[in-house]
């Protein structure tokens, strides 16, 4: 019958990119590499370094996971072709809607497969750390900022990763003056690097009674969270700490004591806060890591002529520096200057719907086609 004819072109169409894929995330050697491991956690005295047993073990799980995601997306491709011949054969025009809805879903399981082989990066596969900050607007560009952080909250949702607010500073009549927020999720930096640059507003300010369009804008820092194993040197007499009480509502211990932690690296001026934890000591372990992870930067980028150049936010927050254009009126859509992926479901885009904005600069990236914002 037509409807099943038209399902086995379509399906089969995708069954070279199943195999391709296959060889690019090194199918046979991740299952190698797998028996490798579940063999050192079966020697005895494996449980003897408590440290390095965990990092086996993660390392056991990303790499089964990884296989697993492909067989699942292999028995799928087999799976439909054999119902699809079977409803052929029968005339049962019932499937055809419950086979459309499954080979949608390969098809987007194979897309997001693909994608995850372009993130070869060293720290691609690291949580990642994003920091906000209010630019040109006022008001409305910390509302702005409180938009974004929502945006990327409801991204990592739909990701199933793990979202933390780190610290923030809220703005004077509404919003947010800065954020920052942790995301822990496999390869969560390399989906969310694409995102680092200034985002553009455009809409009917809820804050004009005149209710005039209003421009505003907010930049985002994007950094790899690194692991206490990387070797940064910072010494003791280069941080300077300050300690002051956490912001925010209610709870018995959030705002009565002196918890929430500054630090700045007085050589490079770099400040980062943490007050998201309990304890003062939980919130400057995690201020210690959001700073190694800005040192890494300076460090990996070193070859530039002044320090100034990788510090802090690099670009003024304001008109023609934006990577990304968000416009409410006088139409709808969301634009990346990089790539020239758009979405005119604006909605959708702040209900954090990005896959598609980064999988065009991931694309864009791996074949040297990234415009300058």
């Amino acid at each position: 019958m037509l409807e099943f004819e038209q399902l086995k072109l379509r399906l089969v169409a995708n069954e070279d990119e199943i195999r391709g894929l296959r060889d690019a995330i090194g199918y046979d050697r991740l299952k190698r590499e797998i028996e490798e491991l579940e063999l050192k956690a079966a020697a005895p005295g494996f449980w003897d370094d408590l440290e390095g047993s965990q990092a086996v073990l993660q390392r056991t799980g990303k790499l089964k996971n990884k296989v697993e995601s492909y067989d699942k997306l292999s028995a799928s491709y087999e799976d439909l072709l054999v119902l699809i011949e079977m409803g052929d054969e029968e005339g049962d025009l019932s499937l055809v809607d419950e086979i459309t809805v499954s080979v949608d879903e390969l098809e987007k399981e194979l897309a997001s497969l693909t994608l995850s082989t372009l993130l070869t990066g060293e720290y691609d596969a690291n949580n990642v750390i994003l920091t906000f900050h209010a630019g040109a607007g006022g008001t409305e560009a910390m509302d702005w900022v409180s938009m974004l952080v929502r945006m990327y909250t409801r991204w990592s949702e739909r990701h199933g990763f793990t979202v933390k607010v780190l610290d923030f500073l809220d703005g004077d009549e509404a919003g947010l003056k800065s954020a920052t927020m942790l995301i822990e999720g496999e390869n969560a930096y390399g989906y969310l690097k694409s995102e680092s640059g200034v985002h553009r507003l455009v809409r009917v300010s809820p804050f004009d009674a005149s209710g005039r369009r209003h421009t505003s804008f907010a930049s985002i820092e994007v950094m790899p969270e690194i692991s206490d194993d990387i070797d940064i040197d910072i010494r003791d007499e280069d941080i300077k700490m300050d300690v002051f009480r956490a912001s925010g509502a209610g709870g018995q211990h959030i705002n009565k004591t002196s918890s929430a932690v500054r630090l700045t690296h007085i050589p490079t001026g770099i400040v980062v806060a943490c007050q998201n934890e309990r304890s003062q000591f939980q919130n400057k372990d995690q201020a210690m890591k959001m700073l190694k992870s800005k040192l890494l930067e300076i460090k990996e980028k070193e070859h530039l002529e002044k320090i100034d150049d990788i510090k802090g936010v690099q670009k003024e927050i304001a008109w023609g520096s934006q990577i990304r254009s968000y416009v409410f009126m006088p139409y709808t859509l969301a634009k990346d200057n990089r790539t020239g992926f758009e979405s005119g479901n604006i909605n959708a885009v702040m209900d954090g719907d990005l896959d598609g904005f980064i999988n065009a600069y991931l694309k864009a990236a791996s074949n040297g086609e990234l415009k300058e914002s």
